[in-house]
């Protein structure tokens, strides 16, 4: 069981994230609050299994040492060394299962209550907040984001922690030993800090580069899959071919500026280090020349500092992969901190509805829009009408559709669904009662069984083979390989458009809903699989009240009443033969559709 539930890691990345904004390295200290004990023991048992390569420059040095001196201490000083070190090499297996089981669960643990905490966060945000964001972005901000900051937690609690001991050891052992060798191991601190220094801000700002492009990567690649089958339908695979290289090639261009500057950058800090190491040689060969130190202590402090060069080294080429999962630290951010949500909570909870909607004086303009998409618009709906929207391309039909589902708001003006503004409403639980049928069916790679009852369980049998027959699916799942339990393909491509629609209606029935949105549901499909579904159409509006989006205005003949936007006002609104009596914009768009028949 993961102790970070996806709330409390949402709840604790966001307080961090506003807190220290700015500052992404306190937000990831910040959001692991509680959970330091557990690297702690993670690297106490890292330090433990690495306990033989720590000590083995001192053990070496006592042997060449006690060698040196000859007689019984040689012969004690091989003993007890090579004793000690075979007893450290004993506890290696044990320590580093203890040091992975510590690291591995609180790493894991953090990666997936992330990844959870975005995913519900993509859950809450606006639907306007989606059309802006390219799926393909988010979808690498949840993978190779939190893939960053799961590699950047591991190098700075575990790692980082390891290499603070590491130096620590090293240095106070050669400081017990000799304060004039360490001397050499002091200076490396700020020789380090000083080459970082140079690279650090250049590192930051090739990495964001680097970052933001992936993210567009990503996107264009999205775009490209869902794309193919236009693409191959116009011959246009080496137009989109060339795009996708153009892309890529640009991608490949930042990331190989990044690698440059980042092996550029380990190369310096090599150099420095090895110039002093060589330093440490010949100082402590001329001290042991000249009887300063043991011959064997030459041997033990070339190979500490080395150690503590490593050390500052792998300190250095943390920086890199910190950069990286700092940035990807604010990419996630973006995401878990946005206020462009839906907010449900303390409204009006809405445990049945009737179905009666009053539009008075509604206005919508959408964010830097020039002018309104819809104005003054108003209009009284009872329980269990059918009321058609109709209109040319921009008039506004989907917008209004968007305000009643919910997924934006008004401008001003009221919407009220039984009497209660749908500002006021838990939104959540009017859509409960609401389904929509649209143009073009969603269908996941699922059985049929499981995108009918999607969202639902322990649906009885019987209920759902009474869906199945009031969408007349049941002879179509009689044919089917496994019947309602056949595996449909990605967006149902094994089914006809006819098909899919009737999934979409049987999902729609099974709910029971009091409301129903019909967006366009027959413009995509011919005439002959129009009709094939027109029997389930009606049965599935029937004593419900529901919105019908026309495109073809033969379908809407038996609708109560006709609304005819022009321009985002209603300009006219009627039963079909009142409007076409009228001879107004509806007649006239009328006899434009049967002109073309």
């Amino acid at each position: 069981m993961y102790s970070i539930a996806m709330n409390d890691a949402q709840t604790k990345f966001v307080y961090y994230y506003k807190k220290y904004k700015g500052n992404p390295l306190r937000v990831l200290l910040g959001f692991y609050t509680g959970a330091y004990h557990n690297f702690v023991i993670s690297a106490i048992f890292y330090l433990i299994k690495h306990s033989p390569s720590l000590f083995s420059p001192l053990l070496i040095a006592n042997v060449i040492n006690g060698v040196l001196a000859g007689g019984e201490q040689a012969r004690h000083a091989i003993l007890l060394n090579t004793g000690i070190w075979l007893g450290l090499l004993a506890i290696h297996l044990p320590a580093n299962y203890v040091h992975s089981m510590y690291r591995s669960r609180e790493i894991r643990n953090t990666e997936a209550g992330l990844r959870a905490a975005m995913v519900r966060k993509l859950q809450e945000l606006s639907i306007p907040y989606h059309t802006q964001m390219q799926s393909g972005r988010l979808q690498s901000k949840i993978i190779r984001d939190v893939e960053a900051i799961e590699t950047l937690s591991t190098q700075m609690f575990v790692n980082l922690l390891n290499i603070v001991m590491n130096l620590t050891i090293m240095i106070t052992i050669t400081a017990v030993k000799n304060r004039i060798i360490l001397v050499f191991f002091v200076l490396v601190a700020p020789v380090a800090s000083m080459t970082v220094m140079a690279f650090r801000r250049r590192i930051r700002r090739v990495n964001r580069d680097f970052r933001m492009e992936m993210e567009e990567t990503s996107a264009r690649v999205m775009e490209m899959v869902e794309m193919i089958p236009v693409t191959r339908a116009h011959a246009l695979e080496d137009v989109e071919k060339e795009r996708m290289s153009q892309q890529l090639q640009e991608t490949a261009e930042k990331g190989y500026r990044l690698d440059m500057l980042q092996s550029n950058f380990g190369a310096a800090g090599w150099v420095v280090f090895q110039v002093f190491q060589a330093l440490c040689l010949c100082f402590s060969g001329f001290m042991a020349f000249r009887g300063m130190i043991p011959v064997g202590d030459i041997t033990f402090y070339q190979t500490s500092f080395t150690s503590v060069v490593n050390q500052f080294n792998a300190v250095i080429n943390l920086l890199p992969i910190m950069t990286k999962g700092l940035e990807s630290v604010t990419s996630v951010g973006e995401i878990l901190s946005s206020d462009d949500v839906e907010e449900n909570e303390g409204k009006t909870e809405l445990t049945e509805l009737r179905g009666e909607f009053s539009f008075k004086n509604l206005a919508y303009t959408y964010p830097g829009a020039p002018a309104p998409v819809l104005r003054d618009i108003t209009l009284d709906v009872k329980p269990g009408q059918t009321v058609a929207i109709v209109g040319e391309s921009g008039a506004g039909k989907s917008t209004l559709t968007n305000l009643l589902i919910g997924f934006m708001m008004p401008d001003s003006g009221k919407l009220l669904i039984d009497g209660h503004d749908i500002r006021t409403i838990n939104l959540k639980t009017y859509r409960r009662h609401l389904s929509v049928v649209p143009q073009m069916p969603l269908l996941f790679t699922g059985t049929l069984r499981e995108n009918v009852t999607y969202g639902m369980e322990n649906v009885p049998e019987a209920v759902f083979r009474q869906a199945l027959e009031a969408a007349d699916l049941t002879e179509m799942v009689a044919r089917l390989p496994n019947g309602a339990d056949t595996l449909l393909e990605e967006h149902g491509a094994n089914l006809s458009g006819g098909q899919r629609q009737r999934i979409a209606i049987a999902r729609a029935l099974i709910r029971d809903p009091k409301v129903i949105l019909l967006d366009e549901a027959t413009s995509a499909l011919d005439v002959v699989s129009e009709r094939e579904i027109q029997g389930a159409l009606e049965r599935l509006v029937k004593d419900r009240t529901t919105f019908v989006v026309a495109h073809r205005l033969s379908t809407i003949r038996g609708a109560d009443r006709i609304v005819v936007l022009d321009q985002g006002r209603i300009a006219e609104a009627g039963t079909f033969e009142e409007l076409i009596a009228k001879k107004g914009t509806f007649y006239h768009m009328e006899s434009l559709q049967m002109s073309l028949r």
